[in-house]
């Protein structure tokens, strides 16, 4: 029996319909289509409750919930919009509620969407710190979608431009390889 890999995804997205939660939409299928060992958990944390959020209570029903998909998981993809240089305040909120090593024995992948290539380090100078603190195996590189490279159709669909749909799929395919190095 082969051994199923768990990923968690993260939506530090505070709207449904953004690009940011369609970017991780997109992630989630490319990745169910290239190994059928991978299952899914996410976690949109604009759902998690304010106050026990803010209040950092562990023992809220849904912190522990989302604490526990977490502790779980083998792989873990980040999707946040930036702002102002720096990635969503939701996000930075929950992992606050991370003991040291949260993300020991994982591997992470951070993804963003920004509206210019001015938010391109934020990955990098903002949140990979912050990632590489909390103990993983591997931080994938990660990617920055500029809000130019997305479209939105009258159905409401999110489309990405074709150069932005390859260097996606490269990124994915290499959290996706780096997975596969963890001890099983």
């Amino acid at each position: 029996m082969p051994h199923v890999t768990r990923i968690l995804l993260i939506g530090a997205s505070p709207s449904s319909q953004s690009r940011t939660q369609a970017l991780l939409t997109s992630v989630r299928g490319w990745l169910a289509s290239t190994d059928p060992t991978l299952r899914f958990d996410e976690l949109n944390l604009r759902d998690l409750p304010a106050a026990p959020l803010v209040a950092a209570d562990p023992s809220d029903p849904a912190i522990a919930a989302s604490l526990a998909q977490l502790a779980a998981a083998d792989g873990v993809v980040i999707a946040t919009p930036i702002y102002k240089a720096a990635y969503a305040g939701l996000l930075k909120i929950w992992l606050d509620l991370l003991p040291q090593f949260g993300f020991v024995d994982k591997v992470v992948l951070p993804l963003a969407t920004g509206g210019s290539p001015a938010h391109i380090l934020a990955l990098d100078y903002a949140l990979r710190p912050v990632l590489s603190t909390l103990g993983p195996t591997h931080i994938a590189n990660g990617w920055v979608i500029l809000d130019q490279n997305v479209t939105r159709t009258p159905e409401g669909a999110v489309v990405l431009d074709a150069a932005t749909q390859t260097k996606l799929r490269d990124v994915v395919e290499m959290f996706r390889l780096s997975l596969s190095l963890l001890p099983q």
